[in-house]
């Protein structure tokens, strides 16, 4: 694909020249996180929201982890000039830290992110690396003049986990008062959801574009943002994409299987241990 409008090369990185000089306004934007190397359902999710006309495509971090061949999502990404958010993965990698940043707790997921931390950083370009060293922890844009404040897990912190059933409204209205935003946007669950907020904006949580969200079903998430007549809607597209063929490819890189069952059932068989009650009821195990 060609690079986004908004992108401008700088050197020999893809930068986003609008996003470094200005508060980019926009009417209908689509982003996603969580790619983790799945370059297969990251190929599918640009072409549609391209289709769907879409003005710009917006990562929230995360590029590797869980996925096979990190590099070819960081080529997708630095060939369409897409301004991305600093996930914790991507700050880790950069800096060649000891693990992922992952925020997990549990010996059992911390086991497994481990696994796909180390794989990721063995396989991801030095090149690449210095790239993701640019990644800006937030983003701000306004949306029908709506300000928007995109980020990772959250605006205090990268790899804050905001679950839809523990989070109170009260937390996420005091985030967008204190950060001048009217919309939150970001990631790092893994789960989509939404919330309207008490100041009349919404905090909106665009899951994962690089597995399944723990729901059966082997499409992954992105997320539009769309001006109207009253404020900002989103809406939650799902993504159809090769995903044998991504589980293939994630055998033959020597991946836990657990992680291509994940992906060929839609049910999560890792990182299961910092779900909170609720949300892991919802899933098989």
């Amino acid at each position: 694909m060609a690079p986004a409008p908004f992108a401008q090369e700088s050197g020999d990185l893809w930068l986003p020249g609008a996003w470094r000089e200005s508060t980019p306004e926009f009417r209908k934007v689509a982003a996603f996180g969580g790619v983790y190397s799945n370059h297969l359902a990251l190929a599918s999710a640009l072409e549609d929201a391209r289709e769907r006309g879409t003005e710009a495509v917006i990562c929230l971090g995360d590029l590797g982890a869980f996925g096979p061949n990190p590099d070819r999502t960081a080529d997708l990404i630095r060939e369409n000039g897409l301004p991305v958010v600093r996930g914790n993965y991507d700050d880790s990698v950069a800096r060649g830290l000891e693990d992922c940043q992952c925020g997990y707790t549990d010996p059992k997921d911390n086991h497994y992110a481990r696994i796909s931390y180390e794989y990721t950083l063995a396989n991801t370009a030095a090149e690449h690396r210095r790239w993701m060293g640019t990644f800006p922890p937030v983003l701000r844009f306004t949306v029908g003049g709506r300000r928007v404040l995109a980020f990772h897990g959250s605006p205090r912190r990268m790899n804050e986990f905001l679950w839809e059933t523990t989070t109170p409204t009260h937390f996420l209205d005091g985030l967008a008062r204190d950060h001048g935003a009217e919309v939150l946007l970001g990631t790092h669950t893994g789960i989509p959801w939404s919330r309207a907020l008490s100041t009349g904006g919404s905090y909106v949580n665009a899951g994962a574009l690089g597995r399944p969200a723990n729901d059966g079903r082997t499409e992954v998430w992105y997320v539009i943002l769309e001006a109207t007549d009253v404020g900002v809607e989103h809406t939650f597209v799902p993504v159809a994409y090769d995903y044998e063929g991504l589980a293939t490819e994630m055998e033959e890189e020597g991946l836990p299987a657990e992680f291509a069952e994940t992906i060929r059932t839609g049910w999560w068989t890792t990182c299961l241990e910092v779900l909170p009650g609720k949300e892991r009821a919802r899933g098989r195990w």
